[in-house]
């Protein structure tokens, strides 16, 4: 790791020179005869380094290995093969894994690198501190102990032992707690910077942690039990998720929340910056690829004027069950309704006004435009479809010389089957509609095998199917930090509080306010001895509120549900030695890297987590 670290602070040096080539330093240095060395440049100008650290952060701001897969909420479809995430066989040479690592103590070290140069203190200082502990915050979740380095590595030191898990979340608190106190942050910021809103959900989620991982001790891996031994961190939890919520209300509809339109809304407190406009590299391929990620297949995108999708994460059954009927988050999360596309003078489908994201880009034409795929969630009735079908009648057209798909689609998860109308040209150019079931195993093997995410969705994305989202990843947003309020008021034995919060989430998406934890009873279906506990409500209502934000996996470890969770709904876990070595040590948390081991003198093999 110390070689990767090293080598990565020598590629954001050279990053740092370009990135303010138009300062007026550079410009007089460019002019000299003479050469400048790191802290003479850096001591005058440390901008550039924070500009890489944050830029870093895209190099694992979206990934689906980590953060979705080997839980409750996705499926591979259409024959797509199954992650060794979803199965839990990958080991301490995984590269992914090795990557992440990598990279988040590169971002640790650029970090560290602007406050050495700068100033712990200073402006860019105080923003450093907040990505050092974002970045200790993610390796403590997928890690556990990790080496803690608040020095900036520009030395051959190799030995780096890890740290014990209580002292990391000492240190991190201790530093946000001054950083909140103590800096001249903005209060708020809407751009992607560090501000005391951002830090202060950073430490409602680290106390929330720390709460867990530190005062709850395990039961039955299998059943999600754990006992709580103390209180004071879920406590101090609910503070900090309060102060980052700030009395800021769920006014903003869901819908409106996540449109491509209001990025940078109230209710964003930190996020992952990308530009389109002006980006330096191949536009094309520049961004991320979250709007092409958790959906169907639903045809090259060449060829039908919708955006690519792989099949990988699509809704699992559970997630076809979990939004109950009334709730606004289903429409908002997911494209119900597909729009069909003409052909343009070159043959290819009209990108952009016309098909997939006709939807944001042709707002006035939507009543009229030619309807492809709709996609009814399960508490339609068959007769309510039919409804929809004959007062769209006029929108469903087949036509294959005019249109880029030859029929029309509608499903209706009627589970364990998905109903199916499909209206289509016969061999003699006439349109028929035909009906009929198949199971959800049938279904899934299908194109247009499902809704597909859209909160993530470029209205500007260019006509091509590689990572051209320029969508900001937002990282912390307050209806999340009402979320965590809910948790850490439960694990502190404040129900109350905890539901009145539940209920503010629940109540933006237009249900009604539960009485009671008790009253909570999901529609997704369970088996054997599965029953609805208080902490189920929670992670449901943050599986229904941050749908596909790559939160999955770390709420379920570290509510100690991860097991109990893949055992009951996951295709891929059939039962709790599935998640363990043959050892029967259960995979709690991600393996350090052997080249990590191999690497730091610090550790060794006796290091390992449990499980690998």
């Amino acid at each position: 790791m110390k070689r990767n670290i090293y080598l990565s602070v020598i590629a954001a040096l050279f990053a740092g020179f370009t990135l303010t080539a138009c300062s007026d330093f550079m410009e007089a240095e460019n002019k000299s005869a003479g050469g400048q060395t790191a802290e003479q440049y850096f001591n005058k100008d440390a901008s550039s380094l924070l500009t890489a650290a944050y830029s870093s952060l895209k190099n694992y701001g979206f990934n689906l290995d980590l953060f979705s897969r080997g839980t409750d909420l996705y499926i591979h479809t259409r024959g797509k093969s199954v992650s060794d995430f979803d199965t839990y066989t990958f080991n301490t040479e995984n590269t992914t894994v090795t990557n992440f690592y990598s990279n988040v103590y590169r971002t640790i070290n650029l970090s560290n690198g602007v406050i050495y140069y700068a100033g712990a203190d200073s402006q860019l200082g105080q923003e450093a501190r907040f990505l050092r502990n974002y970045g200790y915050y993610l390796l403590t979740q997928q890690f556990g102990s990790v080496p803690y380095i608040t020095e900036y590595i520009n030395s051959a030191e190799r030995s780096y032992p890890r740290t014990p898990l209580n002292e990391i979340y000492s240190a991190m608190i201790e530093d946000l707690t001054s950083l909140y106190n103590s800096s001249s942050l903005e209060a708020q910021s809407h751009i992607g910077k560090a501000s005391k809103q951002a830090v202060a959900a950073l430490l409602a989620k680290v106390y929330l942690a720390a709460g867990w991982d530190l005062d709850t001790s395990l039961g039955d891996a299998a059943q999600g039990t754990y006992n709580v031994n103390g209180t004071s961190n879920f406590s101090q939890a609910a503070v900090w998720a309060e102060k980052a919520i700030n009395g800021i209300g769920l006014t903003m509809s869901f819908e409106d929340k996540w449109s491509p339109f209001n990025e940078g809304n109230a209710e964003e407190i930190f996020s992952i910056q990308y530009e389109r406009n002006g980006y330096g590299g191949d536009i094309i391929s520049g961004g991320h690829s979250m709007h092409g990620a958790f959906g169907g297949y639903y045809g090259a995108y060449d060829a039908s004027g919708i955006k690519g999708a792989s099949s990988e994460d699509c809704q699992s059954q559970k997630s076809m069950y979990l939004f109950e009927k009334g709730d606004n988050r289903y429409a908002a999360t997911y494209m119900m309704v597909m729009y069909n596309s003409s052909f343009d003078a070159s043959g290819k489908p009209t990108w952009g006004t016309e098909g997939y994201y006709a939807y944001y880009n042709a707002k006035e034409k939507l009543n009229t435009m030619p309807i492809c795929k709709v996609y009814f969630p399960y508490y339609y009735t068959e007769a309510e479809v039919q409804a929809w079908i004959d007062a769209h009648q006029n929108q469903l057209i087949a036509d294959k010389d005019k249109y880029c798909n030859s029929d029309v689609r509608i499903s209706l998860l009627t589970l364990p089957q998905v109903t199916l109308w499909v209206y289509v040209q016969d061999n003699k150019g006439v349109a028929k509609w035909t009906k009929s079931k198949v199971s959800i195993a049938d279904y899934n093997v299908q194109t247009s095998n499902g809704a597909c995410v859209k909160k993530f969705d470029d209205a500007n994305a260019d006509f091509t199917n590689q990572a051209n989202d320029y969508r900001d990843i937002v990282v912390f947003h307050v209806s999340d930090m009402y979320l965590i309020a809910a948790e850490a008021y439960l694990m502190a034995g404040q129900s109350a509080q905890a539901l009145e919060k539940i209920n503010a989430v629940r109540g933006r998406a237009g249900l009604a306010a539960l009485s009671s934890f008790s009253a909570y009873q999901p529609e997704y279906a369970t088996t054997g001895n599965f029953t609805i506990k208080d902490i189920d409500l929670v992670l449901d209502e943050r599986a229904r509120e941050l749908y596909a934000e790559g939160h999955r996996w770390m709420d379920l470890r570290r509510t100690k549900q991860l097991v109990r969770y893949n055992v009951q709904f996951s295709e891929y876990v059939s039962d709790a030695a599935a998640m363990a070595n043959n050892k029967g040590e259960i995979k709690w948390y991600r393996p350090i890297p052997a080249n990590e081991i191999s690497a730091n003198t610090g550790i060794s093999q006796e290091d390992q987590n449990p499980g690998y």
